[in-house]
């Protein structure tokens, strides 16, 4: 072996260096893309359990509240147990107001008679006081002790059961008397007084 043939045989510092940092840079990089990764994981798992959650008590509130009047549903919150200590539910109740038409009407046509006016408020409050927003929203704790993130789905509860008033004061759906006259007098309203 040749003196000069050893000076071949390794590899010189630059070399190595040059090496070492595409290696770090190369770990880096992973690291990064793992870390990046792994936080996309928790948070598609943090919105699947939420998604889970917020379906599970809608379903439960509706169910509920079906088939009641409007005035019945009330606000509440709660939690979903030792299964899952990190989130917490609320409901909340809003009053639903239906927007004013009779300005657009107005504009649209020109203006209108008093009566179809009448017609649009009346619709427009019987609209507002037979539907009420819920509000159930769902809080995740994060981090610190105090901080929550919240997380909301809205519906409409419709009170199909209650009577539109008919202009004048009349109501929708008169209830049949019960007296006992067989005959109703001219104009189809019944007697108000006992039959002889």
């Amino acid at each position: 072996m040749n003196p000069s043939d050893k000076k071949h045989l390794g590899f010189t510092l630059l070399e190595v260096l040059i090496a070492m940092t595409i290696l770090v840079g190369g770990m880096v990089i992973m690291s990064t893309s793992w870390t990046g990764n792994f936080m996309r994981v928790r948070k598609a798992t943090l919105y699947n359990n939420v998604a889970l959650l917020l379906e599970r008590k809608m379903v439960e509130i509706q169910a509920e509240y079906t088939n009641k009047s409007i005035e019945e549903i009330v606000d509440k919150s709660g939690d979903f147990g030792s299964d899952q200590p990190l989130y917490r539910w609320e409901f909340k109740t809003h009053e639903f107001k239906m927007p004013d038409l009779s300005a657009a009407i107005l504009g649209k046509n020109g203006g209108q008679n008093e009566m179809f006016l009448e017609m649009v408020k009346q619709s427009t409050e019987f609209i507002s006081k037979s539907i009420k927003e819920g509000t159930v929203t769902i809080f995740v704790k994060t981090g610190g002790k105090n901080k929550e993130m919240p997380f909301s789905v809205t519906t409409y509860f419709i009170d199909y059961n209650r009577e539109m008033p008919l202009p004048g004061g009349l109501p929708s759906n008169p209830q049949p008397s019960n007296n006992n006259s067989n005959d109703s007098p001219a104009g189809g309203q019944k007697s108000q007084g006992k039959g002889t």
